[in-house]
């Protein structure tokens, strides 16, 4: 089974201009298989940072502390390795790649997960199901990635990705954000069927617990100012949406 474990990590990222500036300020946090953590914030305050910290974008600098998945270094391994030592992340802004269909995309990752590629005929059935699960026009299957996609359709496609590529580790950053209330549920039925596999793990980053209503995590974790201030359960996003961040943003205040 396995664990990603954070331990006291610093990071900064580096703006337009070639400024750095530091942004996680000292992250503990332990995600095991069969695991549903959230992490919940206000805007700025470091859970992008911290997602793209773990997935090893170039612009988000380590500077302290450590990541380990079953053990292993995590910052040591290029980001194609993370990606197939276990780790998937789910993007708040999925980018577009013209030029490159839908399923050629989705081969081309499988293969390099795997280390080969699936043969055509599996990997067009796999394909198919979970584009119908997810309530994806058959036709999108052969359209740019992204390109012209709506919200919602950019989010369904990250999830198809999830299930598709079957990873230890999920990472989901806002994946509900710009989701009508359709999409919402339609996104949400994927998640749960991924974390409904005991050898997965699933961290959600969010802003609004309308995500949560579906997808109930194990964990709450109150993310100010780049580091952890509060932890609990489900109980503790139903205060965030009754009562905000005032009085968390205080507590992490950086002084």
């Amino acid at each position: 089974m396995s664990t990603l474990e954070i331990r006291d990590l610093h990071a900064s990222v580096t703006d337009a201009a070639g400024e750095s500036r530091e942004v996680l300020r000292g992250v503990d946090l332990t995600v095991s298989a069969g695991q549903t953590h959230a992490i919940m914030g206000p805007n700025g305050s470091g859970k992008t940072t911290l997602a793209y910290a773990v997935a090893g974008h170039p612009k988000y600098t380590v500077t302290q502390g450590s990541i380990t998945l079953d053990g292993q270094d995590v910052l040591a391994m290029t980001v194609d390795a993370r990606a197939r030592a276990g780790l998937f992340l789910a993007m708040q802004y999925p980018v577009e790649v013209p030029g490159v269909s839908v399923s050629n995309f989705m081969r081309t990752a499988i293969a390099a997960v795997r280390g080969e590629a699936p043969k055509i005929r599996t990997f067009g059935k796999e394909l198919r199901a979970a584009m119908e699960q997810l309530q994806m026009d058959p036709e999108f299957a052969e359209r740019n990635l992204n390109e012209g996609f709506s919200g919602g359709e950019k989010k369904r496609h990250e999830i198809l990705q999830l299930e598709l590529l079957n990873p230890k580790i999920a990472i989901l950053d806002e994946t509900d954000s710009g989701l009508d209330i359709d999409a919402l549920r339609v996104v949400s039925d994927g998640i749960n069927r991924f974390r409904a596999d005991p050898a997965h793990a699933l961290l959600l980053i969010t802003h609004y617990p309308r995500l949560l209503t579906y997808v109930r995590p194990d964990f709450v974790h109150v993310f100010v100012a780049g580091r952890i201030v509060e932890e609990g359960g489900m109980e503790l996003a139903e205060e965030l949406e009754a009562n905000g961040y005032e009085r968390f943003i205080k507590a992490g205040a950086v002084t």
